[in-house]
């Protein structure tokens, strides 16, 4: 029983910890390059490196990246 709990709180812990360095942001813009612009200071202000995880163009730019610290 004992063993069980300690697995439970275990897991319950390296899920938090996940979440805790992986965050998702998006920005908007003209183009790709002033998207990934805003991208980048965002990753700058919270101290992140950034993988850009999609990008869509129609009338303007829509970029989505993750945060990694």
């Amino acid at each position: 029983m004992k063993t069980i709990k300690i697995l439970v709180v275990v897991s319950a812990l390296s899920l938090m910890s996940f979440g805790a360095f992986a965050q998702s942001i998006s920005a908007s813009a003209s183009t790709l390059d002033r998207a990934e612009a805003k991208i980048a200071a965002q990753a700058a202000e919270q101290g992140a490196s950034y993988k850009i995880t999609s990008a869509q163009f129609n009338n303007r730019v829509h970029m989505t990246a993750e945060l990694t610290k």
